[in-house]
């Protein structure tokens, strides 16, 4: 697929796309005309690239994180030097801090569409559990 597909597949911008392969967050083949191409991993791919830099990780940590999680899937120990190992504990307390912060908006927006006359829109999982 060309990039205009998998700018429509992703609903992320054929510009966007084209700074993540500058970033080298994502590939593409290139066809004799100069053409990108893509097949369907790197929708996938570039989903996950948009998720982790939409959760606040810069460009260069993301590409941290998704060699990180091919390494992990490898059977031999991934190699970290301490000074990288710092950097990621630095960004692991960062992420639970948002992680919090987004958990505590997402019960205040349910719990006041639950008050509200359209409680009905909350899905199930959103419903905050009060004790009985």
């Amino acid at each position: 697929m060309k990039i205009g597909e998998l700018s429509e597949r992703t609903g992320i911008p054929t510009r966007m796309l084209r700074y993540y392969e500058q970033q080298e967050l994502l590939d593409s083949e290139r066809s004799a005309n100069g053409y990108r191409s893509y097949d369907e991993a790197h929708v996938e791919r570039a989903a996950r690239v948009r998720g982790l830099i939409q959760s606040g990780l810069s460009t260069r940590m993301t590409k941290v994180v998704l060699d990180l999680e091919r390494q992990c899937a490898l059977e031999t120990p991934p190699v970290c030097t301490r000074a990288l190992a710092e950097e990621l504990a630095q960004e692991l307390v960062a992420l639970e801090e948002r992680l919090a912060c987004l958990t505590r908006s997402r019960d205040a927006v349910a719990l006041y569409l639950e008050r509200s006359a359209h409680g009905d829109l909350v899905p199930s999982e959103n419903r905050l559990r009060r004790p009985a």
